[in-house]
């Protein structure tokens, strides 16, 4: 120990007599912008995956199937969200003349793509408010595989402001519904960039039950209150209470 205290006293004292011989030399003036630029080059030594993480969707190395069907799925809010009208594809008749004779569904969609089929599937089932049905896109796999990535870029991508939350933090029903419903309902933060929140409830496979039941209820409480709805009052409330913006869950364990 008393080895230790000696050779530390000693390296004490060298550093220090170092330190006051390089601030006696007349170019000390330039030391404080050296300085400014060893802190910003340590600023940008962060972790890779920080560093070389997607920013825009072309940068995505993730399953193309799974982007895509995402990316429509957050399409179909935007008569909702934004108010903006669908493009109408224009049927090429080329394909008419092509296949004369009606043929079966089945051998139609034999010759589409996944991808066409389950674009098909989504645009058909709109509620009575433009909405998907599916008012909840579940992304599930293994950590590390770029769920959490995928849905903020794909936010970023269709013009939302990405509010995380996690799951397992707000154990408790009541926050878990005071977030939910900030996030949807209110109004984005006020800044110089406006846009409509999206949602995204990481590790959602570690909410309570009671957590989950609270989803659901937001989810499908305005079908029931929308049918029984009768006076002006009761739309405006139905209309408050109404699921305007889309919802991102992730989760390891489906």
């Amino acid at each position: 120990r008393r080895r230790v205290l000696e050779a530390s006293q000693q390296l004490t004292e060298i550093i220090t007599n170092e330190a006051s011989a390089e601030s006696s030399e007349p170019g000390r003036a330039a030391e404080p912008a050296e300085e400014e630029e060893e802190e910003e080059e340590s600023a940008l030594h962060c972790l890779w995956v920080d560093k070389f993480t997607p920013r825009r969707y072309m940068e995505l190395l993730s399953d193309d199937y799974t982007n895509r069907c995402l990316l429509k799925w957050l399409k179909l809010w935007d008569m909702v969200v934004f108010g903006k009208e669908k493009a109408v594809k224009k049927a090429k008749p080329s394909t008419e003349a092509r296949h004369p004779f009606s043929q079966p569904k089945e051998q139609q969609n034999k010759w589409k793509t996944k991808v066409q089929l389950t674009e098909e599937i989504l645009e058909a089932e709109l509620d009575q408010h433009k909405r998907p049905k599916y008012k909840v896109a579940l992304l599930c796999g293994p950590p590390g595989l770029g769920k959490t990535t995928l849905a903020h870029v794909i936010a970023k991508h269709a013009g939302y402001n990405a509010v995380e939350m996690n799951a397992s933090d707000d154990r408790s029903p009541e926050v878990f519904k005071t977030r939910i419903e900030a996030a949807t309902q209110m109004q984005s933060v006020l800044g110089a960039n406006e846009k409509p929140n999206c949602l995204i409830i990481d590790e959602i496979d570690g909410a309570p039950a009671a957590s989950i039941n609270v989803l659901l209820n937001i989810i499908h409480r305005k079908d029931a209150e929308g049918e029984a709805a009768g006076g002006m009052g009761r739309r405006r409330r139905r209309e408050g209470g109404l699921l305007l913006r889309p919802i991102i869950c992730i989760c390891n364990d489906q």
